[in-house]
């Protein structure tokens, strides 16, 4: 008897064929093999003349999915049809959430299997739980299908009919999503609230004290039995002390004052408290949890946690990444037991196993938390992984050993000291026995350190001693508007509010970014102009839509027709038909929405308008009855944009450039201009004779106030010629390129050879010699890793069976198979491209290389000149109308 097992993946597979008795075949879907139409090209002819066609849902009969196999996974679909044929049973062994199931139920309609079928599930690929999941088959859950499909309807029809509205209103290309949107109204929500924050001054005193050799700090806290201002105590919307706050603000003047008068003064202590408090270590990671810590402490964004935690799963290291669920089974709460036993002792345990309760109110996409996979956890060190692999199961087999450990036990210890009439506080922390933070302090790689961290000791201390006091400083502070979102609070917020699913926060943060809503500046995501435009629209017209709570109750009702306590055709009709539905006011607003209105951005500290235009935002004022516009450089957000800066672009577009001086050498004036790429110096000026006249961008972090004459000849005169290679006589150079300045060994045909240059390096002076030292080095793939690895594996290319994967480079996202690359189409993501989608691209992209082959040398030329000259006008565009 042979028995056919369907999986997702190839790695999957892989793994899963290692556990499974002899006559069991692996094979692998690459993912769903139908899906909604991607495009107009995938629409079948009988539905081409239909309202609906291009929304790929038939509205006007039950909201019927019209599902299509693409083109690159006919052949997919087409093999595993032939291995079924030599089976005698069929096993559905596709992941335990919504999105498995479907995938499962879709292969039981394209392979209308005529020999029993089983339904396998499993939260981790070891050989115990494949053998115990073999014995525990069930049926396809009709009602989980239902519920992927509402979503994905859902989120097709709100994406797809609001998409084009703003193509319309604001900018071609632009995207509107069911959780997508709302995520970035919180960006934007959050901006709005720190340009309007008014900073608040106020001043305090820090004392240096000590006590039989040993220092300790105390902060002023009263004055005058009143209590000093902080921080808490000032409105954000004034800067001034809120109403009703009955506090003393001090200004420097008044703390330096104080400061002279408590000089040489006595110290008493007036009071000591010791309070003994505990902590318990957290729940092991759910999807959530996962993405936000991993973001905290790895800096691994979102995407890239999933990524790794897919790959970590398929490859047998962890359990399912995709729960919301907090829990743990016996044997792994056993085996996380045996670790802390085997590595800390006996007493570093809880007193009894812990488990805990998830508080997500639809926390059923999987069995368990996600931990080590197995009945024995592997020691990171044991598993033979590396880089962000290791760094991540590393993580992950820490909280899970950690929630099995005993509590933490502190000291928390007060002073409050008396000088004069003021009053000071001294606060300390004593840790009297580490508990789990032997293995786990949240926010810290380096458990012995945190520990170390955690401690603040002070000096035994009693009422009426009088300590020294060494040193006392003034201390300014200004109060700070909220902080931005990162990723890991952006995620927590989402979670909490209950919009949209953790499992799903990767890809939407990811489209949220590639789209050009938010910047990522120091792990914050800074909303951009066209993230306001769109917020802006969105909530003058269709607040529901971006509203938290809607939302949420949409995530509500998707979980209810899970549970089969909702049906999902009425809840469509009412979501998109009707009076109130999504179609009809979108067909309502199409008229009413003034693009003019739209477009526009105000901002309370510009006397300018912002616009969106088809090159990107464009400041516009009126100068008398004509408009005067410039663009701004794509890098600024608003956040970033001031008064003095729309003066200088507007400066720039009716008086001309900057002048800086002459060139030394030519005599060609030099000028100091910004453009949509940021800031750069160009030789002369722009004429019919001279359209290109030479420019060279300034290095990151130089402002345009930096810039010397002689810096701008030597800028203009790169590349630089630094000498030649001892060993093959080639030349070497420096120069600045779009990922900043290089040197590079230029060996002609042989290839050309790079180096980025180093914080400490000029391209201006570098030498010879630190040259050839960076060219000696081993090359580095971009983001500093020793190899380039890929963001997503899509499987292997049916003709030869090598690898099709997604990677990240200089000019965006694309797949790989051998030789050949292609970059992603408009609107397509990591997280939407699969393989049938990829093969698509990857054909597409062999038959031009081998057009293009054909070609003489003289035709190539012309065809590099043109797009040359074609990127360089595009990339001079300063202006928009």
């Amino acid at each position: 008897m042979s028995t056919l097992v369907i999986v997702e993946s190839p790695t999957k597979a892989r793994t899963i064929r290692n556990y499974l008795p002899q006559g069991y075949q692996v094979e692998a879907s690459m993912g769903h093999v139908r899906d909604l139409p991607a495009s107009a090209d995938e629409i079948p002819p009988s539905y081409k003349d239909k309202d609906w066609a291009n929304l790929g849902v038939n509205v006007e009969n039950g909201f019927e999915p019209i599902y299509v196999i693409p083109k690159g996974k006919k052949k997919v679909v087409q093999g595993l049809k032939s291995a079924l044929k030599s089976a005698d049973e069929l096993i559905l062994a596709t992941d335990e959430d919504r999105e498995g199931e479907s995938i499962s139920w879709h292969l039981l309609q394209l392979l209308k299997p005529k020999v029993p079928i089983k339904r396998m599930v499993f939260h981790e690929i070891t050989r115990e739980a494949i053998q115990k999941s073999l014995k525990n088959c069930r049926d396809i859950d009709e009602n989980l299908v239902h519920a992927q499909e509402t979503r994905r309807i859902l989120d097709r029809l709100y994406g797809y009919t609001l998409s084009p509205l703003l193509w319309k209103k604001i900018a071609w290309g632009l995207s509107a999503g069911r959780v997508q949107s709302v995520a970035v109204r919180l960006l934007v929500q959050r901006e709005r609230e720190r340009l309007a924050f008014q900073s608040g001054g106020y001043w305090d005193l820090k004392a240096l004290l000590e006590k039989e050799n040993s220092p300790f700090e105390a902060k002023l806290i009263t004055l005058g039995g009143k209590k000093i201002a902080t921080g808490s105590d000032f409105d954000p919307n004034t800067g001034k002390i809120a109403q009703g706050r009955d506090v003393v603000l001090l200004n420097e003047q008044e703390a330096n004052a104080l400061k002279e008068r408590l000089d040489g003064k006595t110290w008493t202590v007036t009071k000591k408290e010791e309070k003994a408090t505990t902590r318990k270590p957290y729940a092991p990671f759910t999807t959530s949890t996962l993405q936000q810590e991993s973001n905290r402490k790895l800096s691994i964004s979102a995407r890239d946690t999933m990524r790794i935690a897919q790959k970590l799963y398929e490859e047998g290291y962890i359990t399912y990444m995709r729960t919301d669920s907090v829990h743990l089974s016996d044997e792994a709460i056993k085996a996380a037991r045996n670790c802390v036993e085997e590595k800390y002792g006996k007493e570093y345990l809880s007193p009894k196993p812990r488990q805990y309760t998830t508080k997500s109110k639809g926390a059923q996409e999987a069995h368990e938390a996600i931990r080590p996979a197995g009945n024995r956890f592997r020691t990171p060190q044991e598993t033979g992984l590396s880089g962000q692999e290791f760094a991540l199961y590393d993580l992950i087999w820490k909280r899970t050993v950690a929630s099995q450990m005993a509590n933490a036990k502190l000291t928390q210890i007060s002073v409050l000291l008396d000088v004069e009439d003021a009053g000071f506080r001294s606060s300390g922390k004593r840790i009297d026995f580490p508990g789990f933070f032997r293995a786990y302090v949240e926010g810290s790689d380096d458990p012995d350190a945190a520990i170390e961290d955690q401690e603040v000791i002070l000096p035994p201390l009693a009422e009426g001693d009088h300590p020294d006091c060494k040193e006392l400083d003034v201390l300014g502070h200004e109060t700070q508007p909220p902080a931005r979102y990162t990723e890991a609070s952006l995620v927590k917020m989402l979670e909490g509010e209950g919009v949209g699913r953790p499992s799903t926060y990767a890809s939407i943060i990811g489209t949220i970014r590639d789209r050009g809503y938010a910047q990522m500046r120091s792990k914050a995501l800074v909303p951009t102009f066209t993230a306001f435009a769109v917020v802006n629209l969105l909530e003058n017209h269709f607040p529901d839509l971006v509203d938290t709570k809607f939302t949420s109750k949409m995530e509500q009702t998707l979980d209810e027709i899970a549970t089969g306590e909702a049906q999902w055709v009425p809840y469509l009709q009412k979501f998109y038909s009707g009076e109130e539905g999504l179609d009809t006011q979108v067909k309502v607003r199409v008229d009413q929405i003034d693009p003019g209105v739209a477009k526009a951005i105000n901002l309370d500290n510009l006397d300018a308008t912002v616009k969106i235009g088809k090159f990107g935002p464009y400041v516009e004022v009126l100068d008398g009855e004509e408009k005067i516009t410039a663009s701004i450089p794509a890098d600024l957000t608003p956040s970033d944009l001031n008064p003095e800066q729309v003066n200088k672009l507007l400066k720039q577009k009716t008086e001309g450039p900057e002048k800086l001086g002459l060139h030394p050498e030519t005599g060609e004036p030099i000028y100091v201009l910004i453009g949509s790429y940021g800031p750069y110096v160009q030789l002369g000026e722009a004429t019919e004779e001279n359209k290109k006249p030479k420019r060279a961008s300034l290095p990151k972090g130089t402002s345009v106030e930096d810039v010397t004459l002689e810096m701008a000849v030597g800028l203009l005169a790169l590349p630089r010629l630094l000498g030649t290679h001892p060993e093959t006589g080639a030349k070497i150079k420096a120069s600045i390129g779009r990922f900043g300045p290089y040197v590079v060994h230029d060996q002609g045909k042989s290839g050309k050879d790079y180096r980025s240059l180093k914080k400490e390096d000029d391209v201006l002076t570098v030498t010879l010699e630190r040259a050839l030292e960076l060219l000696a080095q081993p090359k580095k793939g971009r983001g500093g890793g020793r190899t380039k690895k890929p963001l997503k594996e899509l499987g292997v290319h049916p003709d030869d069976q090598q690898a099709v994967n997604v990677y990240e480079g200089p000019y965006g996202v694309y797949v790989k198979h051998g030789k050949v690359n292609a970059g992603l189409p408009e609107g397509e993501t990591v997280e939407t491209i699969n393989l049938e989608k990829a093969l698509e691209l990857l054909a597409a992209k062999a038959s031009t290389k081998k057009k293009t082959t054909r070609k003489t040398t003289s035709q190539t030329k012309k065809t590099t000149t043109r797009r040359t000259t074609k990127s360089k006008t595009s990339t001079s565009k300063e202006t928009n109308s």
